[in-house]
Parts: structure tokens; C-alpha cells; sequence
């Protein structure tokens, strides 16, 4: 079972999966089945200046995103649409899930609205952490967002993608 840990962040499976360093309680975040813990928002609404900063983020626009003063990485992805470059998308959110596995990082990724894009990134997420394809949709929008995931192709991607 996944909970809070002894000091307060996001924790890991009775398993031993390694946690993640989110506050528990912090808006937006999931916690994968690993313990890794991901934060998802959407970049139109204000940040909640009493949540920790995160020290990672992809964001996912059709755009550059705004500079930040963490460490961030734009992945071109439309708005309702897919990634650009699936292979770069790949390699990114593999990149998301091996740093949200890490103590020292606060990992987050984002769209502008934070359902569609940054949901279908969780949900590739969840299917990196060993959530099967078909449920992983499910997963997100009892973990996340009911709303994640918006469009039928955007749930065709998660349900396709390589985990």
C-alpha cells in the first residue's frame, strides 16, 4: 500500500519502492505503484507558494514554456494533439520516471491546462512503472485528474506506448 512517510513525503510501497520527495498533500501529485511520486499541473493556474518548488520539469506545449528558476525541458506537444517527436517523448518521460525515482528530485510535468497533455504523460508514466496500458488511463483519473487524458487519441498513445 502506498502512503506518507515518516517525514512527511510521499512514500513508497511496504515493497520497498523508492518514494518520492513531494509533501504528501501536495496538489496534483501522483504517486506511481513504485513509490515514485510526480507532480502535474497546469501552468494557466498561479503556483501554490506554500508547495516546495520543483527541482525538475517537462512541459509539454506547443511553445517554449516560460524560464523557471529549476531545471526544465520543453517537449513540443501541441494542445488535444500528440508529442511531435514520440521518440524524443519516450526517452523524456523515461528520463521523468528515473529522476522521480531519486530522493533528491521533485519532478513535474505540465501543460497549460493540466488535464490532456500532462495527463497523458502520467499515464505513460504509470505504464513505465508497470501499470498495464489498458488500465493506466483509469490509474490517472483516480490518481490524478478524473478528467486526464481528453481525447481519443491521446488514450490510443498511453494504450500503445512502449513500457
Amino acid at each position: 500500500m502506498n502512503g506518507t512517510r515518516d517525514d512527511g513525503t510521499a512514500g513508497a510501497d511496504q515493497a520497498g519502492g523508492r518514494a518520492g520527495t513531494w509533501p504528501a498533500g501536495t496538489p496534483g501529485v501522483l504517486l506511481l505503484p513504485s513509490g515514485r511520486a510526480v507532480r502535474g499541473r497546469g501552468l494557466r493556474h498561479a503556483l501554490d507558494p506554500s508547495a516546495p518548488l520543483p527541482t525538475h520539469g517537462v512541459y509539454l506545449l506547443g511553445a517554449p514554456p516560460p524560464e523557471a528558476s529549476w531545471e526544465t525541458e520543453w517537449l513540443a506537444w501541441p494542445d488535444f494533439r500528440l508529442p511531435r517527436d514520440r521518440a524524443r517523448a519516450r526517452r523524456v518521460l523515461a528520463e521523468v520516471w528515473e529522476r522521480a525515482g531519486d530522493p533528491a528530485e521533485r519532478v513535474e510535468v505540465a501543460c497549460l491546462g493540466g488535464r490532456g497533455r500532462t495527463g497523458t504523460a502520467l499515464a505513460c508514466l504509470a505504464v513505465l512503472d508497470g501499470v498495464r496500458p489498458d488500465e493506466a488511463v483509469r490509474f490517472v483519473r483516480e490518481g490524478y485528474d478524473r478528467h486526464a487524458v481528453e481525447t481519443p487519441w491521446q488514450r490510443r498513445y498511453v494504450s500503445r506506448f512502449p513500457g
